[in-house]
């Protein structure tokens, strides 16, 4: 004997209505979509997933991986640890977690002594080593890149790019 079991799910702003069968009953494979009754009591439909492969963490594929070779393994490990260690939202001290995240992955010898984000730039490329890139696109950049934003009265901002975007103080 088949036994149905019938759920109501009430999320946020629409409603679902889900019909299964009991642990011992095969379910029908054939099924590709999931109809439902949004909050405006239109009906809308979702497909079904059969599987899921998981969300790469890193979304490069192999034809990328030439291209990490080429850079700076310090670079990128300060962009991981810049991540790693970003809140949800700005503190307002950009400058100071890049720094701590150079420092700690070895990309700076020394801790980089001026206040202001704007000044980042040229106290890396002068007491640092680092190069100014012609790339005018942040989305452009390479990971691991220091992006410094400002100049003039404003105190500006700095962030490093990574795989997945940009992280300084906040993600």
């Amino acid at each position: 004997m088949r036994r149905l079991c019938f759920s109501l799910f009430v999320t946020g702003s629409f409603c679902a209505l889900s019909l299964t069968s009991s642990p011992g009953a095969e379910q029908d494979k054939s099924v590709t979509r999931f109809v439902f009754t949004n909050a405006d009591g239109r009906v809308e439909s979702a497909k079904v997933i059969t599987s899921y492969t998981g969300k790469s963490l890193f979304p490069f594929s192999t034809v990328h991986s030439k291209l990490f070779s080429q850079l700076d393994p310090k670079l990128l490990r300060a962009a991981t640890i810049a991540d790693e260690r970003a809140n949800a939202h700005s503190r307002s001290r950009c400058w100071r977690y890049v720094k701590e995240a150079l420092l700690a992955s070895g990309a700076v010898s020394s801790y980089p002594k001026t206040e202001y984000a704007r000044q980042a730039g040229d106290e890396l490329v002068s007491s640092f080593g680092f190069t100014r890139l012609s790339v005018r696109d942040p989305y452009q950049a390479p990971v691991g890149s220091v992006l410094v934003y400002g100049s003039g009265r404003s105190a500006g901002h700095v962030e490093i790019r990574t795989a997945r975007g940009f992280v300084s103080d906040f993600r």
